[in-house]
Order: C-alpha cells, then sequence, then structure tokens
C-alpha cells in the first residue's frame, strides 16, 4: 500500500512538473495561442527497440525514447485521439508537435497529413525542431473521434521520442509554432553566429597581445557553436554516431573552458582548481567519446555530472572575490555563473535523466550566452581604460613636451644671447686687430719716419694717406652690406675717387647687376677691400697710368662666381714690378688676403700695356 502511494505521487509530482513547465513556456512565449489549443498528452503506443522483444501500452507525453530504452534504436507507433468535427465555426485546423523521433510519417485516419524525413534514414533529424501540421478538413469525421497515427524511427543516444501535441485552430498553432521555434531554433542560430563572431574577436586579440582570457574564450566560442548549429541543423552530412561524439566531445569543452574562463576574468586561478578543471575536462570528453563508441548513455552523464560538480566548485571562488573585492566584474560573473549552474543541472536531471516529471526544452545555451555580453563588456571596459590611459598619458607627455619646450626655450634664448656676446667679442677682436695690423702698422712706420730728419713731406704724406684709407675700410666694413657686394664696391670708389681725381687718373667704372651674395661678411668685405686698395695704391705708385677700368660680374660657372678685373693703361705688369720689393710684398698679401676668401688671384701683363688684375671668388648666392 505504502509503495503505491509513493508511485501515485511521483506519477502526480512529473504530471505536474511537466504542466508548469510547459504553461510557463506558453505563457512566456505565446500566450494567446494557450487558450485556443488542446494538449494532447496521451498516446497509446508499439515500441520495437533492437535486441529487445516489442511492448504495447499507453504512455504520457512528451516520451523520451533515450529514457525508456537507453543506448538502442528501434521503431514506435504513437496512435493518439483527435475530437471530433471541424473545429470551431469551420476554421482550418493544424498540430504542432514539439519533438518527435528522429524520422517520422504522420498519418490522420489512415491518410499521410506529413514526412518529416525519411524513415529509418540517419541523414535526417527531425526530433531537433518543432513541427506545423496543418490538418485538412476534408480528412476530419464530424460524428466520431478521428486517429492520428505518428511512426517514428529512433537512432540510439539521439534523443527521439515524441513531444507534446497541440490542437487547435490553424492561425493559433501557426503563433504557438513560430514561437517554439523561435525559442529552440532561432535563438541557437543566434548564439552560434554571436559565438562565432565574438570568438573570431577573441581569437583576434589573443593573437596580438597574448591574453590567456581571449585565448581561453575564443576557444569555448567555438566549441559553442558546434553545439549550437547541432540543435539547429536537421541534416547533417557527418554519420550518426560519430556527429554525436563529436558534439558531446565539443560541449565538454565548452562547459569546462568557460569555467576556466570565468577563474581568468576574476583573476583567481587557484593551482589544484584550474588541475581540476584540466582533469575533468579530459575524463568528459574521454566519457563522451566512450558513450557513443560503446552505447552506453549513463557514461555521458557522467561526463556532465562531472562538468557541473567542477562548475559549482567554481562558485565560490567567484563569491569570494565578488565579496572581497566589490569588483562590478565579478557580481556580474557571480549572477550570470549562478544562471549557468542552475540551467545545467535542469538540463542534466529533468532533460537528460528525466527526474522531477522531465523536459523538452533545455536551458544551458541560454544562460551560456550571458557569458559572451561579458566578453563584450570586457572588451569595452578594456578598451575605455586603455583610452582613458592613453589620454591620460597624451596629456602627462604634453605637459612635459610644454616644460621641455620651455627649458629649451630658455636655453636658446641663453646660447643665443651667449652667441650674440660671443660675435660682439669676436666682433671687437677683428677690430683691434685690424686697427693693429692696418691703421697701427702704418702709424708706427709714419712715426718712424718722423722721427728722421730726412724724411721727405710726399711720403710722409703717402703712409698718413694709407693709414687713413686703412681707417676707413675698417669703419665700411662695420656698415652692414646686407650681402650687397655692389654696395661695398661703390663705397670703395667713393674712398678713391678723390685720389684718382688729384692723380689725374680716369676711372671706368663698369658693375653688372650682382646678386646678393651668402655669407658675405665683414671680414670677407674688408679683405676684398684691401685687395682692390693695394691693387688701386699700385698703380697710383708705380704704373704712371691715365686710366684704369673696373669690371665686376656675376658668372653662373660652373663653379658660380663672381669676377672682378682691373686693368690700367700704364708702364705694364714687368716695368712695375722692377720697382724693389715693396711690390712684390703687395702682390704677396693680395693674394694671401685672396686665400683667406677662397678667391683666385691672377696679376699679369694687359694685351695693350698695362697691368691686369683678376679676382675670381666662387660663391654661392644669397636670398633675395
Amino acid at each position: 500500500m505504502a509503495s503505491l502511494t509513493v508511485l501515485r505521487f511521483a506519477h502526480l509530482l512529473r504530471t505536474l512538473g511537466r504542466r508548469v513547465a510547459g504553461a510557463l513556456f506558453l505563457m512566456v512565449l505565446a500566450a494567446p495561442a494557450l487558450a485556443q489549443s488542446r494538449v494532447l498528452d496521451a498516446a497509446s503506443a508499439s515500441f520495437q527497440p533492437e535486441g529487445l522483444p516489442a511492448s504495447q501500452r499507453e504512455v504520457e507525453l512528451p516520451l523520451r525514447w533515450d529514457h525508456e530504452f537507453p543506448g538502442r534504436g528501434g521503431t514506435a507507433q504513437y496512435r493518439i485521439t483527435l475530437p471530433p468535427g471541424t473545429g470551431v465555426g469551420g476554421e482550418p485546423q493544424a498540430l504542432v508537435l514539439s519533438g518527435t523521433g528522429n524520422q517520422a510519417r504522420v498519418s490522420l485516419n489512415g491518410a499521410v497529413i506529413a514526412q518529416l524525413g525519411v524513415l529509418g534514414d540517419p541523414s535526417h533529424d527531425a526530433a531537433k525542431a518543432s513541427h506545423l501540421l496543418r490538418v485538412p478538413a476534408s480528412l476530419l469525421r464530424a460524428g466520431e473521434a478521428n486517429e492520428l497515427l505518428v511512426e517514428t524511427t529512433v537512432q540510439r543516444q539521439r534523443g527521439g521520442g515524441l513531444g507534446l501535441l497541440r490542437y487547435g485552430p490553424e492561425t493559433a498553432m501557426e503563433a504557438l509554432h513560430v514561437a517554439q521555434r523561435r525559442w529552440r531554433h532561432t535563438s541557437s542560430v543566434v548564439y552560434a553566429v554571436s559565438l562565432l563572431l565574438m570568438g573570431g574577436l577573441a581569437a583576434g586579440l589573443w593573437w596580438r597581445q597574448r591574453d590567456a582570457l581571449y585565448g581561453c574564450f575564443s576557444l569555448a566560442a567555438f566549441f559553442g557553436v558546434i553545439r549550437n548549429l547541432d540543435r539547429a541543423w536537421t541534416d547533417v552530412p557527418v554519420p550518426w554516431p560519430l556527429w554525436g561524439a563529436l558534439v558531446a566531445m565539443g560541449y565538454a569543452c565548452h562547459i569546462a573552458l568557460i569555467a576556466r574562463f570565468v577563474l581568468l576574468v576574476v583573476e583567481r586561478n587557484p593551482p589544484w582548481l584550474v588541475r581540476m578543471i584540466q582533469a575533468a575536462l579530459g575524463t568528459a570528453v574521454v566519457l563522451a567519446g566512450a558513450s557513443f563508441a560503446l552505447a552506453r548513455p549513463a557514461l555521458w552523464t557522467t561526463g556532465l555530472a562531472l562538468l557541473e560538480l567542477v562548475a559549482a566548485v567554481c562558485l565560490p571562488v567567484v563569491v569570494r572575490e565578488a565579496f572581497g573585492s566589490r569588483r562590478r566584474i565579478a557580481w556580474v560573473l557571480l549572477g550570470a555563473g549562478s544562471l549557468a549552474i542552475l540551467a545545467g543541472a535542469h538540463d542534466l536531471l529533468a532533460v537528460r535523466a528525466g527526474l522531477f516529471g522531465g523536459a523538452e526544452f533545455t536551458l544551458t545555451s541560454h544562460a551560456i550566452f550571458f557569458f559572451v555580453l561579458i566578453l563584450a563588456g570586457l572588451v569595452v571596459e578594456r578598451y575605455s581604460g586603455l583610452v582613458a590611459d592613453y589620454r591620460a598619458l597624451n596629456a602627462g607627455l604634453a605637459e612635459r613636451v610644454a616644460e621641455r619646450e620651455q627649458q629649451l626655450r630658455g636655453a636658446f634664448e641663453a646660447l643665443r644671447a651667449q652667441q650674440q656676446e660671443q660675435a660682439v667679442l669676436l666682433e671687437r677682436q677683428r677690430i683691434m686687430r685690424e686697427i693693429h695690423d692696418g691703421v697701427g702698422s702704418q702709424l708706427v712706420g709714419l712715426l718712424n719716419m718722423v722721427t728722421q730728419r730726412d724724411a721727405r713731406t710726399e711720403v710722409l704724406t703717402e703712409h698718413v694717406q694709407l693709414a687713413l684709407d686703412e681707417m676707413r675700410m675698417a669703419v665700411d666694413s662695420l656698415q652692414p652690406m646686407h650681402d650687397d657686394l655692389a654696395t661695398m664696391l661703390a663705397t670703395l670708389r667713393y674712398r678713391l675717387q678723390p685720389r684718382l681725381d688729384a692723380a689725374g687718373i680716369a676711372l671706368d667704372w663698369d658693375v653688372a647687376e650682382l646678386p646678393p651674395i651668402a655669407a658675405f661678411s665683414a671680414q670677407a668685405s674688408l679683405q676684398l677691400q684691401r685687395i682692390l686698395l693695394e691693387a688701386f695704391t699700385n698703380v697710383l705708385k708705380h704704373a704712371q697710368a691715365t686710366r684704369i677700368a673696373l669690371h665686376a660680374s656675376w658668372q653662373n660657372g660652373p663653379p658660380a662666381q663672381v669676377r672682378i678685373e682691373l686693368r690700367d693703361n700704364g708702364r705694364g705688369f714687368q716695368a712695375s714690378s722692377a720697382t724693389g720689393s715693396a711690390a712684390g710684398r703687395g702682390m704677396a698679401n693680395m693674394r694671401a688676403r685672396a686665400d683667406a676668401i677662397g678667391a683666385v688671384l691672377g696679376i699679369e701683363a694687359g694685351c695693350e700695356g698695362g697691368t691686369s688684375v683678376v679676382l675670381d671668388w666662387p660663391c654661392a648666392q644669397g636670398k633675395a
């Protein structure tokens, strides 16, 4: 009597669980269709499992073949009674099968109304989808009950059987079918695409950064793609049970790697727990392969239980991190992890083992999707953190650059002041040297002559004139020429013209347009003036000339240079050189001064008498 009571209580609990689960599903997704549909949850079934005798009995729906005949395939026929008539108001009727055998044929009153694959052909799996079967009004009997026959073939460990049937108006059943398809098929496709995209993103981040967190999630995502595709792919080209083994092993890797990913996110990686995850992963993969190879569903169930246990062991680590560090990501992982563990327990106990009234739909894939969102949030958070860090770094660098610029500006100003002081000092030294070597030497020579009793007036006058010329050239070299050689030549002409007029010598002045000369320094100006002054002085003293011609021009070259030529019509070069060593020393000084500025000086007899002094000065043009 007690055992009978226990059996009745178990039956009641199972029926209640099925009703509650179905009602919750419909209330969420297809509430309007619920009131217009009739649930068909009883059938007269005939079973022919492989290796076992045939049997026939009344069954309650949904019925999962693997629960009745674990590890075996076979065939089954389900006879279900439909109410008489054509429905309310004569509206067309339809059936929704939430699940059926791997292949099925549905008949109404002896006429086939649906063919779901070919019976016995394992290339098609009708158990993965919800099916809408339109019921032709011509086949319905108005005065008596109608018989619905569902013939199925089932492959071992493939989850065949027969789910709940709902019968009602076609429009309401279409809405219910769409809701079920969205829950089972469309969601699986969306999850598969999301996992593929996020797995690819994580793989790219791992490739660039070699961060184990991204590598772990990318592998978990790719294995999860296999699982979700299997739920929506009814015509898989891989033969069964090989495909079942591959999906199970991929699912084991998916769950274990998600657990490892959670530890990496919270940065808590106890070696013993990491080794436990690795051991559970290896064991679950082996059990999955052995389960499908040996037709022992209990092995894969054991592997799933082991993975569920490891996930549950990881949860306290997340709890400790959430309450210890109070990081937002730890609390998010705690919520997602708790949902995933509850969903895994539901799938293991209710769907896989059929306990607590059983269930038709799994929940793990829906719970795992939260981890995709978590990774997306992590990527956004890390990217935002990097952007903030880069902005702070740029701000810091900008401050340091500004500080360095200020320091460099100060150093530049100090260097420029130092260079100015040095330039002034060098210019002072040059002026002192020129006064000492030019005017000073002339004054010393003049002083020596003055102390001589027989000093001639014309010689004294000449030395005084030379001293004045030296002083004037020194003063002229201080004037800003602005790279203008023509101005320097014009100034020299102004200084010499009175002496030439006094000596009765005509001056032919031919200075072509000259470009600005780069680096036309005061030193170069002074050297040129001294060379030309020495040439003019030689003519005045020795040549007995009546005419002097000066030609200055720019020659593009190569090399680009300035040519200055001074010709006279005097006694000529030989006669002039015969006057004594003073003239020879003057010419040597002229050549030395030309060498000092990089010029070439030539002194030779003119073609028509007289002397020709030619100066070629290679130089670059300055900016106009």
